[in-house]
C-alpha cells in the first residue's frame, strides 16, 4: 500500500505505507486511508517535521558501507510540499 500526497501548488509526493503512517505520526495525525492538511494547519506541520528532521540521527552504514535513508531525506519532500502548497493557499491531501 502506498500514501499518495497531492495538492494543486505541487507534484504529487508518494510514500509507501510505513513511510507514510510515519509522517502522519510526526504531523500529530493517526494514519488513516484518506485525509487533508488544511491551509491554516501548514505551520505548525512544517514546523513539526522540521523538528523532528533536526533531531534524526543519520542512519548507520550497513555491512556494505552502505547509508540507509534517513527522517531528514523521507520527510525533506513533503517539507517543500507544505511550504509551496502554503505559499499558495492550497490545502494537501491524501489518499491511499
Amino acid at each position: 500500500m502506498i500514501y499518495k500526497f497531492k495538492s494543486k501548488a505541487t507534484g504529487d509526493v508518494i510514500m509507501l505505507q510505513p513511510h507514510g503512517e510515519l509522517l502522519l505520526r510526526l504531523l500529530g495525525r493517526e494514519p488513516a486511508p484518506k485525509g487533508i492538511i488544511e491551509v491554516a494547519d501548514m505551520p505548525a506541520a512544517l514546523q513539526a517535521l522540521q523538528q523532528a528532521a533536526a533531531q534524526a540521527q543519520a542512519p548507520a552504514a550497513d555491512s556494505d558501507g552502505e547509508r540507509g535513508v534517513g527522517l531528514k531525506q523521507r520527510v525533506w519532500p513533503m517539507v517543500e510540499m507544505i511550504k509551496r502548497a502554503l505559499d499558495a493557499g492550497e490545502p494537501i491531501v491524501w489518499g491511499v
